[in-house]
């Protein structure tokens, strides 16, 4: 049963309820109104690092789960459970404590791929679908070196970009260390400003490895299910690409958003692979008009 009472939505903060294995998931409530769960990416990162999502929560109640093993949720027994089919069932165990027949689901990076098998599982449980700077895992879409490199030459200019260029093409090769990790970091955001390094040094620490590492392990994805499930998926869905995101390139976004009947796509000038920090007017209105 939901741990609020009398249904005030606008009084609830947090809340805790039990996954269909046991395990006690918690989720954590910001703003009024139409609920929206919100699923963070990573993979497997605490939800703290969406925030109110750049002020999203004054027009729109967000739900922020937090996946088994990270945040305020339990580690399970079962390590497998970390796998994304598998958290698909804690998804649809939060919509049922919440007592929502549907739901409006948003979903950030990683967490596209979970969203994707939600949709494709539920797809009667979905009111509307929101997916920012998707990965594309979950339906076999790829972005080459040669994508990701075209949006890093947008940066050519900034004071980071030699290093943080170099340390991308040490990637491409596989021939990184920790340092060429920690040298791109400017590319993740849209602006690399002391909101975006402080957003960066927090993420570090709110990623569980071990969750990550098993999240796309075997068997977590067959693509061609997925995509012949999605094809017929019939809610309305929103995908935001980041102009300036070198880890869901636009082009790759838009390739997502044919996998669906009714999708609409925007791109969002300058925005990098979290918008919301970037531009949060932009996000939000984007965002909430299309959900309200």
């Amino acid at each position: 049963m939901p741990t609020y009472c009398d249904g005030d939505w606008a009084r609830l903060r947090y809340g805790v309820l039990a996954a269909h294995d046991g395990t006690k998931l918690a989720y954590h409530v910001l703003g009024a109104g139409t609920p929206v769960v919100c699923l963070p990416g990573g993979p497997m990162q605490d939800s703290v690092y969406l925030g109110d999502l750049g002020g999203l929560s004054g027009r729109l109640q967000l739900i922020l789960f937090d996946y088994r093993g990270t945040g305020q949720s339990e580690t399970p027994t079962d390590t497998m459970s970390y796998r994304c089919d598998r958290l698909v069932d804690d998804v649809e165990a939060l919509r049922e404590h919440l007592s929502l027949d549907r739901i409006a689901l948003l979903a950030h990076s990683a967490g596209a791929n979970l969203a994707a098998l939600y949709a494709a599982r539920h797809p009667e449980r979905i009111g509307k679908l929101v997916l920012i700077t998707p990965s594309t895992r979950a339906v076999g879409i790829t972005a080459t070196s040669e994508m990701r490199r075209e949006i890093v030459r947008l940066r050519e200019g900034e004071p980071w970009f030699v290093p943080a260029s170099t340390a991308f093409e040490a990637i491409q090769t596989g021939q990184e260390t920790d340092a060429d990790w920690e040298a791109i970091s400017p590319l993740t955001y849209g602006r690399w400003d002391a909101a975006a390094r402080a957003h960066q040094a927090s993420g570090n620490k709110q990623r569980n490895e071990e969750a990550a590492a098993v999240f796309g392990a075997e068997g977590a994805f067959d693509t061609a299910v997925t995509r012949a499930a999605l094809a017929t998926f019939g809610a309305q869905v929103l995908l935001l690409a980041g102009e300036l995101d070198v880890a869901a390139p636009p082009s790759v976004v838009a390739e997502f958003a044919g996998v669906f009947p009714n999708a609409t796509l925007v791109t969002q000038p300058g925005g990098g692979h979290c918008p919301w920090l970037d531009d949060p007017a932009w996000f939000t209105t984007t965002v909430a008009t299309f959900l309200e």
